[in-house]
């Protein structure tokens, strides 16, 4: 009995100082690691949470933009982070999910083990966009311009591994097409060359490129999930475009090093699902193409472990590979 009783006191002790930083928590500024640049869609998601966030807790929330890799170097700051609260990630499909397979033993983190959930942010279609210079109105318009100049035309995207490089090269395999890929260090940078007439098209978030779109700088030719966007509800879909079955949606979450007290966890999750069910919240993500989804810690856990095998099989039979 006296050695259960001290091991009940040992359990105690070790957990006292989880409890005590959890009690007092935070207690200074938050960093908010942003994997991409300034400007894409995981940037604007980004500081419209760290804006709520820090008006909820009373500490500043600062985001910090680390892209490359397509979302590993932000990803893997975070993962060797102390397990402390004070440093978050929004997490992205790219490094959470589709980069096991495309990057292979050279993913310096485990999406799985080196992370612990908070909660599922939002799920984002994506839209085929292309410079008003190039000569098409409709996706069949592009697959036949594609085919008449192949290897010719070429499309940005946030980077290697991002879902925007992925959708790209599932739209080059499903049209037959041969398109160079570009990569950017985020959705920000390449929609700037892209309205600079850099390049040819982009495969860009709704949030990141409706703005272009309605300002008539840009073209927006088709959405690659399985339903309009309500911020381009005049865009079809690529399967309605003549490519049937066609759906690839990006999706956000947030995640902190794992090993960070279940408190702090707790703490964070019950703050950031109430930021995302406000309405001002949710209606500002939802005008900007967003569909706003919140889960729990082991909600988000089954879903990133449902989710690597399915971009998986997308990035081998879409054939992507890094430049």
């Amino acid at each position: 009995m006296r050695l259960v009783h001290a091991g009940l006191a040992a359990a105690v002790v070790a957990l006292a100082p989880q409890f005590a930083a959890a009690e007092n928590y935070p207690e200074k500024p938050i960093r908010f690691v942003v994997p991409y640049a300034a400007g894409g869609t995981t940037d604007l998601l980004s500081r419209a949470i760290a804006q709520k966030l820090a008006e909820a807790i009373g500490q500043a929330v600062i985001p910090d933009n680390r892209p490359g890799a397509g979302g590993n170097v932000g990803a893997e700051i975070v993962a060797k982070s102390p397990p402390d609260g004070y440093t978050i990630l929004m997490a992205p499909v790219s490094p959470m999910a589709i980069n096991v397979t495309l990057y292979g033993n050279k993913l310096t983190f485990n999406p799985e083990k080196d992370f612990a959930p908070i909660t599922l942010v939002a799920k984002v279609p994506l839209v085929l966009v292309v410079h008003p210079s190039v000569p098409v109105k409709t996706l069949q318009d592009l697959i036949a311009l594609a085919k008449s100049r192949p290897g010719q035309l070429n499309y940005g995207s946030a980077g290697n591994g991002s879902s925007n490089h992925l959708v790209g090269e599932m739209f080059k395999t499903a049209a037959g097409i041969d398109l160079v890929h570009i990569p950017y260090r985020g959705g920000g940078p390449g929609m700037m060359a892209l309205v600079a007439g850099q390049i040819d098209m982009l495969v860009g978030q709704v949030p990141t490129v409706t703005p272009m779109v309605n300002a008539g700088r840009l073209r927006a030719i088709a959405v690659s999930g399985a339903k309009r966007s309500p911020a381009l509800p005049d865009v079809p879909t690529i399967a309605e475009s003549g490519l049937p079955g066609f759906d690839a949606t990006a999706w956000y979450s947030i995640v902190v090093p794992a090993g960070t007290p279940k408190p702090i966890i707790s703490r964070l999750h019950t703050e950031l699902v109430k930021i995302l069910k406000s309405p001002d919240i949710r209606e500002r993500l939802i005008s900007e193409g967003a569909d706003v989804e919140t889960s729990t810690p082991e909600e988000l856990a089954a879903f990133v472990r449902a989710e690597i095998p399915k971009w998986a099989k997308a990035v081998k039979d879409s054939g992507a590979k890094l430049d």
